[in-house]
C-alpha cells in the first residue's frame, strides 16, 4: 500500500496535503469490504462521472487479476461465463439511475435525489462516498446526513477550503486546488490510487 501512495506522491506532488487523510478513507473502505459491506457513490455533473468511473474500477479488475472465490468457482463448473467472471468490491452510483432519480426530484425534491436512494439502499456499516469540488452539494449533504442515522460511513472528496461537507463526513480528502476542473484532475489520482490500494488488500 505504501509504495501506491508513494508513487502517488511522487507523480502528484501536490497530494502530499492530504496524504494522511487518503490512509484514513483507505482504511475506512477497507474495513466496510473486510465486513461485506457496499459503498454508494454520489456527485454532480463531472463528479458524477467521477462517481460512475469509481464504480468501474472496483467491481472488475482494474490493474491486476481477480479471481473469484475457490467455492463460488466450482459452483460455476459448467458455466460459459465462470472463466470471464472476476471478483468485485461492490460498488453503486447513485447518479446512474435516469429513472428514479427524476421522479424523486420533481415528485420530492431535487435535494434528495440521493438522500432517497441511500434511505433504500444503505446498511449499517456501508459508505456513502460523496464527490464534490465545492464540499458545498446540497443533496450529496442530505445523503450524508440520512446515512449517518442509518450507522452508515461518509466518504467525502472535495477541493479546498473543504466547504460544508466536511462536517459531515467520517473522513474528508480535500485536495489543494479551488477551480472545478483543477480539483477534479486530482480528485482522479486519489481514488485511482485507493482503488488499486484495495484491489492489491482483497486480490493480491
Amino acid at each position: 500500500m505504501q509504495e501506491i501512495l508513494d508513487e502517488l506522491v511522487e507523480r502528484y506532488p501536490a497530494i502530499a496535503f492530504c496524504h494522511q487523510e487518503i490512509i484514513a478513507a483507505y482504511n475506512l473502505l477497507a474495513t466496510c469490504y473486510q465486513n461485506d459491506g457496499c459503498v454508494y457513490l454520489c456527485g454532480n455533473g463531472g463528479s458524477a462521472a467521477d462517481a460512475e468511473h469509481i464504480v468501474a474500477e472496483l467491481m472488475k479488475s482494474f490493474s491486476r487479476k481477480r479471481p473469484l472465490p475457490e467455492d463460488f468457482q466450482n459452483a460455476l463448473n459448467d458455466s460459459n461465463s465462470g472463466s470471464l467472471l472476476e471478483g468485485a468490491l461492490r460498488a453503486v452510483s447513485l447518479a446512474g439511475h435516469p429513472s428514479l432519480v427524476t421522479a424523486i426530484a420533481n415528485d420530492m425534491s431535487p435535494d434528495l435525489i440521493f438522500a432517497q436512494q441511500v434511505c433504500g439502499y444503505g446498511r449499517p456499516g456501508d459508505i456513502c462516498w460523496g464527490l464534490s469540488t465545492s464540499g458545498n452539494s446540497k443533496n450529496i449533504i442530505a445523503a450524508f446526513e440520512v446515512a449517518r442515522a442509518k450507522g452508515m460511513k461518509t466518504l467525502g472528496m472535495t477541493g479546498q477550503p473543504g466547504g460544508q461537507i466536511a462536517e459531515f463526513c467520517d473522513v474528508c480528502i480535500g485536495v489543494p486546488e479551488s477551480e472545478t476542473f483543477k480539483v477534479q484532475e486530482l480528485h482522479l489520482p486519489v481514488y485511482h490510487a485507493l482503488c488499486r490500494m484495495l484491489e492489491e488488500r482483497f486480490f493480491g
